[in-house]
């Protein structure tokens, strides 16, 4: 029978040799220095060796334990051998379906259902709060409690909204996984009300009617890139959302029919948008081509190659004195309050600003795109604009468009 050191004094042989334990249990000792734990057993009448593994990194207690397990298994008539093999298949699968591997292919899968800011967004989150921890854990095996614990870091930095939105993430992965046969329960469902509650939604900050006239002076005198000035501008124009407006391409916009259309990947609401141009806007975008028309955005950002950085409207509306006032959505809600007290219809104000019909019989019915109202809308919009500008402070004077 073997002992440590004995093993440890034996010097390696100038040919193969075999140290003998017990109960079929030996260590192989190779010319080139290897020192591999075998155990030869009996099943079916036929003699077969299985692999326990290399010494030092496994010692002689931990080949013996090896060993008797292997007995164990062929007392219950199993061959450790074909029971080995079928254990690396498992952990093989399980592998391949780890949490992110899973969470990355069921992403792809909706990517054509998603505008690609959210789809972007809701993989850095996955990338910054949820691999590092559950990442390469078999989707399976994930409980509850560990989902909880890493939900709760996100609460701890004071994202109470980030972790309800990781936890909404997790769940859908979840439920993918059942769907596809790689898990069989989803533990983000067993979370239901142990999170801290979701605070109350924040209005995009919005302007009152009554600042415009010295809010649009403050766009024409602001100080910084003539770029991010026209970027404020057209969002006045156009009242698109900021991500629309910043991502533009010139291959998008056509200038001699005053028109931009907006690819139906680019959009919330994942169909293509039509924004009719008025002559003010029309002039923004030429001053624009003139500086960057060799670029394929719009609005090149520091490398020409990719496009202006959100946070640069916001941070333009903050050097202007709005911190906390005004956003780049707040002119959407602007100009939906303020064409609405013009007098436009609601239809048409609505598909201008690309809104989703709640009523899914009337989306059904109701797929007018109202251009020519629209390009009317939007040129007295822009009139109206110019005319604010030069008024003086305070003073709104509607002029009533078509009332449904």
């Amino acid at each position: 029978m073997l002992t440590e050191t004995l093993i440890r004094k034996t010097k390696t042989p100038p040919k193969s040799t075999k140290l003998a334990d017990e109960r079929g249990m030996y260590l192989f000792l190779t010319p080139a220095g290897g020192r591999l734990w075998r155990f030869k057993y009996r099943f079916d009448g036929k003699e077969k060796l299985l692999a326990l593994g290399a010494y030092p990194d496994m010692s002689l207690a931990k080949a013996r334990e090896a060993r008797d397990d292997a007995r164990k298994r062929l007392a219950q008539g199993v061959d450790p051998s074909v029971a080995r093999q079928q254990e690396k298949r498992e952990r093989s699968e399980a592998n391949a379906n780890d949490f992110e591997t899973m969470a990355r292919e069921w992403l792809e899968n909706v990517r054509e259902k998603w505008a690609a800011v959210y789809h972007s967004d809701t993989l850095t989150r996955f990338e910054s709060y949820v691999f590092p921890g559950i990442g390469r854990r078999p989707i399976a095996e994930v409980a509850a409690p560990e989902l909880l614990a890493l939900l709760r870091k996100i609460e701890a930095r004071g994202t109470v909204e980030t972790a309800h939105k990781v936890a909404r993430a997790c769940g859908q992965v979840f439920r993918y996984g059942i769907a596809s046969g790689r898990c069989d329960r989803n533990p983000a469902a067993d979370l239901r009300g142990a999170l801290k509650a979701r605070p109350k939604p924040k209005h995009m900050a919005a302007l009152p009617a009554s600042e415009l006239p010295d809010f649009l002076r403050k766009i024409d005198e602001y100080d910084g890139e003539l770029q991010t000035r026209l970027a404020l501008r057209l969002l006045a124009l156009t009242f698109v959302r900021t991500n629309e407006l910043r991502s533009a391409t010139w291959a998008e916009i056509d200038l001699d029919k005053a028109d931009w259309t907006i690819p139906a990947e680019r959009m919330k609401t994942k169909a293509a948008h039509h924004v009719p141009l008025s002559k003010q806007a029309v002039e923004a975008f030429r001053q624009l081509q003139a500086m960057n028309g060799k670029w394929p955005w719009v609005f090149a950002g520091r490398a020409p190659t990719t496009p202006m950085s959100k946070n640069t409207v916001l941070f333009a509306l903050y050097r202007m004195g709005y911190h906390g006032r005004m956003t780049g959505h707040g002119f959407r809600a602007l100009a939906s309050t303020t064409l609405n007290e013009m007098g436009y219809r609601p239809d048409v104000i609505e598909r201008q600003l690309a809104h989703i019909e709640k009523n899914a019989v009337r989306a059904a019915y109701h797929r007018s795109q109202y251009l020519d109202e629209r390009q009317t809308m939007m040129q007295a919009w822009a009139d109206f604009l110019d005319a604010q500008q030069g008024a003086g402070p305070n003073v709104i004077a509607f002029r009533k468009g078509r009332v449904a």
